[in-house]
């Protein structure tokens, strides 16, 4: 259900639209150079199936709260990328960082594309967290590179993040 809300969500404010008036006419042939890079552009003819920019941005904008989630299991705490994971498509990369200290680059799998469902999340894919040290983790910054070169950011502090 909720996923439904989103979706409305996201083409009311314009996921579902002419990515052109966002990334301009050169877009398709921009390019950027980043630790994982260099990328390019891509189309963003909307697929209707939410693998753009264009269609995914909306909705990881309105949930920036959700990007990662913290949870203490086992003598460790867990940091979870499970909602990127499942809106992956339109992204070239997420990066992230604990406690202030460098970026690392989240390993995505690939778009399933060609597929009913191109944002699943399959067995094989690996693990949707990494694991710290108990109460080691105090802030998270979280960094996306979206596949038409644009970019986007959030920061969230252990309490805003630590699941029951």
């Amino acid at each position: 259900m909720l996923e439904w809300v989103l979706i409305a969500i996201a083409v009311a404010a314009g996921g579902g639209g002419d990515a052109g008036d966002r990334s301009g006419s050169g877009a398709a042939t921009a390019a950027i150079d980043v630790p994982g890079g260099p990328y390019r552009a891509e189309d963003q003819t909307p697929s209707g199936q939410f693998t753009t920019a264009g269609e995914v941005r909306p909705i990881l904008g309105m949930t920036k709260a959700n990007w990662v989630a913290l949870r203490e299991y086992d003598g460790q705490d867990l940091l979870y990328v499970t909602h990127l994971m499942a809106w992956r498509c339109g992204l070239h990369e997420v990066r992230y960082a604990v406690n202030g200290g460098p970026m690392r680059v989240w390993p995505m799998p690939p778009c399933l594309e060609g597929t009913a469902q191109p944002n699943a999340i399959r067995t094989e894919d690996g693990l949707p967290f990494v694991a710290f040290g108990l109460g080691e983790v105090q802030s998270v910054r979280v960094e996306l590179l979206y596949d038409d070169l644009s970019e986007d950011n959030h920061e969230a502090l252990r309490q805003d993040v630590l699941m029951p």
